[in-house]
């Protein structure tokens, strides 16, 4: 069964950064791909960022420029390194392992953006 576990989460001020990390079980970036989505508040959970097993990237244009995500060289664990965050960044962020039949998630980390 395979696990992600993300941490990483917190409380930052505006501007700030924070870098989310999502564990896996075993190396299952190797066969899946990567994605980083948020739910904020009473809104529906929206893909951000997704890396592909080739290690290309691609993001939700709000947070182009903002946020990174990668890969550990053993492609047991996936990254989002969140930067000059908003207010409006506050959600539930969630990791996940997809390789378009099956896709494995994790619990969710929280992330408060607020002064």
């Amino acid at each position: 069964q395979v696990q992600l576990v993300e941490s990483g989460g917190g409380l930052v001020q505006p501007g700030g950064s924070l870098t989310l990390s999502c564990a896996a079980s075993g190396r299952i970036f190797n066969d899946y791909a990567g994605r980083w989505y948020r739910q904020p508040p009473g809104k529906e959970r929206e893909v951000l960022a997704h890396i592909g097993m080739d290690g290309q990237s691609v993001y939700l244009d709000s947070v182009k420029g903002r946020f990174t995500i990668s890969r550990n060289n053993a492609k047991t664990t996936i990254f989002l390194q969140m930067s000059s965050l908003k207010p409006e960044d506050t959600a539930v962020y969630y990791c996940s392992a997809t390789d378009g039949h099956i896709t494995h998630w994790g619990q969710g980390t929280q992330v408060t953006v607020s002064s």
